[in-house]
């Protein structure tokens, strides 16, 4: 009897684990077909207005309570692992329940990442050019310059967002008015918004937001200075119509927030855009970037320097741990890595020129 029985677990645990290999191969068959990816396309522009609506009324991050509740479940499916009476049935469940997620998250999002490139969709697929940034960077000081006169500050003089829920209102707004030709998505106009639950851990770790592809939530680290906040929301929202890869969401939350009528979004918009423009340049020429940081104006030499406290505060072997970590998972997914980002300067300046 106790033969029979281990048998059937041996037969169980190599059935689950069989089912996650077919799934990596039929997945990845699937990232080679253009039919099927638009396929998962189409069922991401259903599945995702049907999640806005079931979790979006929920006062938290929902998302963020599966991912500690699964995250006991894992650790203690663990602990059970090294016990002798329950390890069989712990790995059993521990596959049944990493197939359910994998899953799951590959038809909700991972299919996502094999759709066309953004970079097709426009005229020219020209590498960027730095004379070419350079003008751009030029033309965004003057622009943060401007809009940051039109926003509140605290009593240090530090920008600050006094209506958040009116940031979120113009980004739902904006989705609606993306050019055709880059995004024929659909925008539900739900308000799905969440502060993280993780919000104390994320200062360590250099995440300022993320998307949750169980809920369809966006969201955001409320703790962050201010600037960070309006594009990081426009960026998750970019990924909550459907753009998987990182720096095409980067792009349509530009495109999102550029031309916002409200101020707090379109100021940490261009204030964004200039500080990647600048990380792209300085490679190639330090001395232009020094002299645009010194012609920031007051106001954006306070935040820029905030900004910079509040990252020097927080750094440490978190931050480059989940840095390594999100490198691979970049690459993983047909993306730069993270310390890349000439592919969203290759957007805007393609869209720009």
């Amino acid at each position: 009897m106790e033969v029979t029985s281990t048998t059937k677990t041996i037969y169980k645990k190599r059935f689950w684990a069989g089912v996650l290999l077919v799934q990596f191969l039929l997945f990845y068959v699937f990232s080679k077909s253009k039919t099927m990816i638009s396929f998962f396309e189409w069922f991401f522009e259903l599945q995702k207005k049907i999640h806005q609506l079931l979790f979006s009324w929920i006062p938290f991050s929902f998302g963020d309570l599966i991912y500690i509740l699964l995250g006991i479940f894992l650790l203690y499916g663990l602990i059970l692992c090294f016990k002798k009476k329950s390890r069989n049935k712990s790995i059993l469940q521990l596959l049944a329940v990493i197939n359910i997620f994998y899953f799951i998250y590959q038809i909700c999002w991972g299919m996502l990442y094999f759709q066309t490139p953004i970079i097709k969709k426009l005229s020219s697929q020209k590498d960027p050019e730095i004379d070419k940034a350079k003008i751009l960077a030029l033309r965004y000081l003057e622009k943060c310059k401007t809009t940051r006169q039109f926003v509140r500050e605290d009593k240090n003089g530090i920008f600050i967002i006094t209506d958040l829920n009116s940031v979120q209102t113009e980004i739902l707004r904006q989705q609606a008015q993306l050019p055709k030709y880059i995004s024929n998505k659909e925008a539900p106009q739900i308000n799905a918004f969440k502060p993280s639950l993780f919000k104390s851990v994320m200062n360590f770790t250099g995440i300022l937001g993320y998307y949750n592809p169980f809920t369809a939530e966006a969201q955001y680290n409320a703790e962050l200075p201010h600037t960070f906040i309006p594009f990081t929301s426009a960026h998750e929202s970019s990924h909550q119509l459907g753009f998987a890869r990182e720096q095409e969401a980067n792009f349509i939350g530009y495109l999102i927030g550029v031309n916002a009528k409200n101020n707090d979004l379109r100021y940490s918009t261009e204030y964004f855009t200039l500080k990647s423009l600048l990380r792209f340049i300085v490679e190639e020429d330090p001395e232009f970037v020094k002299n645009i940081l010194s012609q920031y104006s007051p106001a954006m030499k306070r935040d820029r320097s905030y900004e910079r406290s509040f990252i020097f505060r927080h750094q440490g072997w978190l931050d480059d741990f989940f840095g390594f970590m999100n490198n691979l998972f970049l690459k993983s997914n047909q993306q730069e890595g993270a310390v890349t980002y000439s592919y969203f300067i290759d957007l805007l300046l393609n869209y720009e020129k």
